[in-house]
């Protein structure tokens, strides 16, 4: 058994290579490696957006934790100057301030039930 020699110098016993189904399994196989490809690209931008949204997340509850010490620094600016009126004998003026805060609490609450 000898096998034929053609003219780009292949054996002419390889033409089986082709027809024996192996390329049939390579075209198989890059079609399975492009849509891995792309699966792949798809993951790798789906995860950047998500880190950029996490990065968007973290600064808006840094800004969040700002406003919130803000103002607790308020309310206890204003809880102080109650416990300074209350020490005094000014107790009409204390009662209009409760009144006062009982009103804003109730607008407030109001406003937000609206939304």
């Amino acid at each position: 058994l000898t096998a034929v020699s053609t003219g780009d110098g292949a054996a002419a016993g390889s033409s089986g290579y082709t027809s024996s189904g192996y390329s049939v399994y390579e075209e198989e196989n890059d079609r399975l490696t492009e849509s891995l490809r792309t699966k792949v690209s798809a993951i790798k931008s789906l995860s950047i957006e998500i880190g950029t949204e996490v990065k968007n997340q973290n600064k808006m509850l840094s800004e969040m934790e700002n406003d919130f010490d803000s103002t607790g620094g308020l309310l206890g600016a204003t809880m102080g100057r109650l416990r300074t009126l209350s020490r005094g004998s000014q107790t009409k003026l204390l009662c209009y301030m409760m009144l006062f805060s009982l009103f804003v609490f109730f607008v407030i609450y109001w406003i937000i039930k609206l939304r």
